[in-house]
């Protein structure tokens, strides 16, 4: 069936657009700042404890000191960042609980937020960078891929029952392959090569790595944290926290891939893009179909279908890059010209609204505009805990969703229930923003 509606769609799918490829190539040989804001409890922020204090939050964009000046693409995991430089050296500050910073030890709390080189990765020219809350993994030029950190759920991918590496260790597993993106949820991971296909490793319940396991089984911490209807238990994010770590820790038997498997389903099929959430995936086929699998307790997986497998997003948009927060899912969509109407870009959002992270009103498990958004051209767009951030391709940055710890960058910590001009940045000319779950980087051009 999966293969069925594969064949049947058409529509080819620029990954990241044309404009946004331009404006990330046009680092490469310019002096480059980085910029952060948002909550800064875990050192995530990089900034010295002289400007904001340490674990202070920064309410507006500010300068990340101590990087080189050749950054030409950052990743920010959930509570840490990393930044690549145009030599392919890998920087990395924020929390080391797990060994995430790839230092060679856990680091003392007080440097956290010092960026600091990653250490092992002195024969490997990093390409591009990605992390989740317990693992970073860095790409090399030669499509390696290699992992570190702390995870007992398989996340780094080293071979069954291996869950810490202080320094960067190769991904044998996938040794041959061209890595070309990874995307981490909060236990599991999928890779896309440079030929367009797609492996798996990590947890593997409710199916959000496919039929990669030999059966489907349900996670115990969705229902414990959410109604049916999709809204949260409880009025608080702290309280649904508490009650997923204590799912966690009475989890048994994990279901675990150890190390990284071809995805069954899309055997033969091109992957173009990937996007994990904490317990969902997208998958982007060069076709135009957008598939999504994992928990639906949010309706992230933006479909009606609600069985345990892979199947198509419900939406008549055609997807050409897409993006996860926690519990929600986002898409760059475009529309065909018509002899009565030219083409469109727009941002389509779906799944957790709690606090208005889908920048629109209506159903909240499907797929629609971001209406306050027409007239804009988005080139990217990306995801929190709870709140989204999109740039356009006349280099302005629109924020919305939850405001709490200035993870908007807006000077406060109010709320946007639509999409809002981040006028803070504007004079800068912002080549790429990405979001953790509470902080946001930010890669701008020096004059």
């Amino acid at each position: 069936m999966l293969r069925t509606v594969l064949k049947k769609k058409t529509m080819a799918v620029n990954v990241m657009g044309q404009s946004h490829r331009r404006r990330m190539s046009s680092s490469i040989n310019r002096n480059c700042s980085v910029m952060s804001f948002g909550d800064g409890s875990h050192g995530a922020l990089g900034l010295p404890t002289s400007i904001v204090g340490l674990g202070v939050d920064a309410y507006d964009p500010t300068r990340v000191s101590g990087l080189p000046s050749d950054i030409v693409n950052v990743s920010a995991g959930h509570y840490h960042s990393l930044a690549v430089t145009s030599q392919g050296e890998l920087w990395a500050w924020g929390r080391d609980l797990e060994a995430q910073l790839g230092r060679g030890f856990l680091s003392p709390r007080d440097s956290w937020n010092e960026p600091k080189r990653v250490m092992g990765l002195k024969q490997v020219r990093v390409h591009a960078a990605f992390a989740s809350g317990v693992v970073s993994a860095a790409i090399g030029d030669d499509g390696s891929l290699w992992t570190w950190g702390k995870s007992k759920r398989g996340q780094l991918g080293l071979g069954k029952e291996v869950i810490e590496a202080v320094v960067p260790s190769k991904v044998e597993a996938l040794a041959g392959e061209k890595i070309a993106k990874v995307s981490f949820g909060w236990g599991h991971a999928l890779a896309k090569t440079e030929d367009g296909k797609l492996f798996g490793w990590g947890y593997s319940a409710d199916g959000r790595l496919g039929s990669i396991a030999e059966t489907l089984e349900t996670s115990p911490l969705d229902s414990s944290v959410i109604k049916n209807n999709g809204e949260l238990s409880s009025s608080t994010l702290e309280a649904a926290e508490k009650l997923v770590l204590e799912g966690m820790e009475k989890e048994k038997d994990m279901p675990i891939i150890w190390e990284p498997r071809l995805v069954n389903e899309l055997n033969g099929v091109d992957v173009v893009d990937v996007a994990c959430g904490l317990d969902h995936s997208l998958i982007l086929c060069g076709n135009g179909t957008l598939l999504s699998c994992g928990s639906n307790a949010y309706g992230q997986l933006g479909r009606l279908k609600q069985d345990l497998g892979m199947f198509p997003v419900d939406t008549s948009f055609h997807p050409t890059s897409i993006a996860s927060g926690l519990g929600h899912s986002l898409a760059i969509c475009q529309t065909a010209p018509s002899d009565e109407a030219e083409g469109t870009t727009s941002i389509v959002s779906w799944g957790w609204n709690q606090s208005s992270q889908l920048g629109r009103a209506g159903p909240a498990n499907i797929a629609m505009k971001v209406e306050a958004l027409e007239g804009e051209i988005p080139i990217s767009v990306t995801g929190g805990r709870v709140h989204s951030i999109a740039l356009t391709s006349r280099g302005e940055v629109w924020v919305w969703g939850c405001g709490k710890n200035g993870r908007l960058g807006l000077g406060s910590s109010a709320d946007e229930p639509e999409p809002i001009l981040l006028d803070l940045l504007e004079g800068y000319e912002v080549l790429q923003i990405v979001s953790g779950f509470d902080h946001n980087l930010v890669l701008v051009a020096d004059e």
